[in-house]
């Protein structure tokens, strides 16, 4: 039935009465909302009971097509309540906007289509029941979207709670493959240690030289050259192969011998070699080495020091006493 307007003065007292109860209406929407949005800022789940129970009191009070400005009023309180229930759920779920943009889309749209039906100052009631109708699929969508972003919320908790583990679990690996890495380079360092060679019977000889012919001396001023030998022993954690030796001679004035360079220890100081040495090892088995040793400056009396090294560490020593000697010696 057409809505035909009539004037201000040919009111009746049931008009009067539908108006009043009109405003009371919207005054208690508005009233309802102004506290809904205050509460809102710390309440999200009260809030949306709040806009839910809103939005079942206004469907309960039905909307009366007889009187056009009542009907467009009652969409429109309800229109604002879904409005801000929109605004609110997609305020509150910015972290989510990104998974719900085509939602935020089409629920934007929806508004946009039933806003320009309840802004036209002469609505039809043919027009004012479309606009119903899309209120009533707007408020489907709503709950579709409540719905969809409380399984969102549950989703990024597993999610981080997933997350969480696996920064847990990856921790703890890496804690492990540290001390495996540690555990490796201890290992490695105590198999080094175990295959440092060491040298037994070290025995020192003066040489003198008669033509071809040596023979032994302990007289300073005869000694050519000196011959250093020894035994190294058994060692099963050595590999076969060339292994590196350093001879450092401390001469009757405490300095080194003849240097040729430097090495360091295994604790990590620096020491003057006086011959590096070259030998063939077998692993396991027992090796007699033997050298010469020539001095570069002429040998004097006094006590000469021989130190064998290898692997950084010191694995024999021997002291040679040369004499000065007689006149006719």
């Amino acid at each position: 039935m057409a809505y035909v307007p009539s004037a201000t003065s040919n009111r009746t007292p049931a008009q009067k009465d539908n108006r009043n109860s009109i405003y009371a209406l919207l005054i208690g929407i508005i009233v309802l909302l102004l506290g809904y949005i205050i509460y809102d800022k710390t309440q999200d789940h009260k809030t949306e009971t709040v806009l839910t129970e809103t939005t079942k009191t206004l469907a309960a009070k039905g909307v009366d097509y007889k009187n056009l400005d009542s009907a467009k009023n009652i969409l429109q309180a309800q229109f604002d309540v879904a409005s801000h229930k929109i605004d609110t759920l997609t305020n509150n779920n910015v972290k989510l906007s990104g998974a719900l943009s085509a939602r935020s889309s089409e629920l934007a749209k929806m508004k946009s289509n039933i806003s320009s039906i309840l802004t036209k100052k002469n609505a039809s009631e043919k027009e004012l029941k479309e606009a119903e109708q899309k209120l009533t699929e707007l408020n489907t969508q709503i709950d579709s979207y409540v719905a969809e972003i409380a399984k969102l919320k549950v989703e990024n908790q597993q999610l981080t709670t997933d997350k969480k583990e696996l920064t847990t679990e990856k921790e703890k690996l890496t804690s492990e493959k540290n001390q495996l890495s540690s555990d490796k380079k201890n290992l490695e360092n105590t198999v080094d240690i175990a295959s440092t060679l060491t040298a037994s019977h070290i025995n020192i000889l003066g040489i003198k030289m008669s033509g071809s012919k040596e023979k032994a001396t302990d007289v300073a001023k005869r000694t050519d050259h000196f011959r250093v030998s020894f035994i190294i022993d058994e060692n099963r954690v050595a590999q076969s192969g060339k292994k590196i030796m350093y001879l450092v001679v401390t001469s009757p004035d405490n300095k080194t011998s003849s240097p040729n360079g430097n090495f360091k220890t295994r604790e990590g100081i620096e020491l003057q070699y006086t011959e590096s040495i070259e030998v063939n090892y077998e692993q396991g088995k027992v090796s007699p080495f033997e050298f010469n040793w020539k001095p570069v400056s002429e040998v004097v009396p006094g006590n000469y020091k021989f130190e064998i090294y290898n692997n950084g560490f010191k694995i024999g020593e021997a002291v040679k006493a040369v004499k000065k000697g007689g006149l006719f010696s």
